[in-house]
């Protein structure tokens, strides 16, 4: 825990029954060393009471823009923090940051605040996944904020289900997660992301389900982490703070955009790319009347085996498998068959990860051997995870190559 060792948390809690969880989420936090400043709404006080939180965190309690001694307390707690942490987020608070809403502290302190921000959304199942949170949810991800997803388990009143606030535990690992060290300074990084496409005619395409928003999350948090990073992507997605991007279409575009920039040292080839393409795309748009097209196949460049064959000494090349079957035995075939020093495994058939989700669950397979499973959360929190088993990685197999922490 040591990149909360030092830094300003600004602690938010909501009116929820899961604000007698944040109790321990601020007395973990301090025992990491990170200085606390607790900010409770009306509501959360209707649970747990503003002398508990004052006398674990750091300072005192705030709740009101109107009775603290500072005329603009919002300004001065946002601009202070490293991060800012809502521990349980509602629906409410939800919709208000989404929609920009300051109508008390903390949403006013949300909006004042340039840190990163990371929400443990707590409410009943039915709530968790209305359109209206799950689209507000969706907003704050594309604005960067990191979502540590709720548990399954026993809720308020009897109940059972998807809603439950994170272990305590886990949300500070995900707030040591995004302040962690730059930890990567020094290295040159190449992310792909996105599933290829591959045209048919003038308006149809082969292609798949890859959003490309796990290799966004990669090149982010390798950005966040201190690296030079360079994104080659398919995906409409906003381009990461601090980060080279470079768009494309085909899996030609993508080889060649990868090969400029293959001397880096860390590839991670998050892209799904087509395994094939049509032999010869028709220059206009096929028409329906002419009856079904007879489209000829031809296997696309496989761009991770070049690499793999070409790897030169201290380079490290990541590879992703998408597989619904056989997960760990595929993703060892192809750990060893492409020259990989690692690959990243999910089952794509998961109902709650993979393709197009906001959340994943990975195997990570080193060429040593070594496993490590990452349980289902947010993708930037598995992009971090596997930013570390590279690290780790490196630090076994080039021991003089590896970059020292500046945090």
């Amino acid at each position: 825990m040591g990149a909360l060792s030092g830094r300003r948390v600004v602690l938010g809690v909501t009116g929820g029954i899961a604000a007698y969880k944040a109790v321990e989420v601020c007395r973990r936090l301090v025992d990491a060393g990170a200085h606390v400043a607790p900010v409770l709404t009306k509501g959360a006080l209707r649970f747990v009471g503003a002398t508990t939180f004052s006398a674990l965190a750091s300072e005192p309690v705030r709740t009101s823009l109107w009775d603290e001694p500072e005329p603009i307390p919002h300004t001065r707690l946002g601009q202070g923090a490293d991060l800012v942490l809502v521990a349980p987020a509602t629906a409410r608070l939800l919709g208000c940051y989404a929609a920009g809403i300051s109508n008390d502290l903390l949403t006013a302190t949300l909006l004042a605040t340039r840190a990163p921000v990371l929400v443990a959304p707590a409410m009943h199942t039915e709530m968790w996944e209305h359109p209206a949170v799950q689209e507000n949810l969706a907003t704050l991800r594309r604005r960067g904020v990191v979502v540590v997803e709720p548990a399954v388990g026993r809720l308020a009143g009897g109940d059972s289900g998807a809603g439950r606030l994170a272990d305590p535990a886990t949300i500070v690992a995900a707030a040591s997660a995004v302040l962690g060290p730059r930890d990567l300074q020094g290295l040159r990084v190449l992310v792909t992301a996105g599933g290829t496409r591959e045209p048919i005619d003038a308006v149809r395409v082969i292609t798949n389900r890859s959003s490309g928003k796990q290799g966004h999350a990669v090149a982010e948090a390798a950005a966040a982490r201190g690296a030079d990073v360079v994104l080659v992507t398919t995906a409409s997605l906003p381009a990461p703070p601090g980060v080279e991007t470079v768009r494309v279409e085909t899996a030609a575009e993508l080889e060649r955009a990868v090969e400029a920039h293959a001397g880096v040292d860390v590839i991670v080839m998050a892209a799904a790319v087509a395994d094939f393409r049509p032999k010869q795309a028709a220059a206009g748009k096929l028409k329906k009347q002419d009856g079904p097209p007879e489209i000829v196949l031809e296997p696309t460049p496989d761009i991770l085996a070049g690499l793999g064959s070409r790897k030169r000494p201290g380079q490290t090349l990541v590879g992703f498998a998408a597989e619904t079957d056989d997960l760990r035995a595929n993703a060892e075939k192809k750990l060893a068959s492409k020259h990989l020093d690692l690959i990243v495994a999910n089952d794509v058939s998961a109902p709650d990860a993979g393709f197009e989700h906001d959340t994943n669950r990975v195997v990570i397979l080193a060429a040593g051997g070594r496993v490590q499973d990452v349980a289902l959360a947010d993708k930037r929190v598995v992009a971090d995870a596997v930013l570390d088993a590279v690290l780790d990685h490196r630090a076994r197999a080039h021991p003089t190559t590896a970059p020292r922490s500046t945090a």
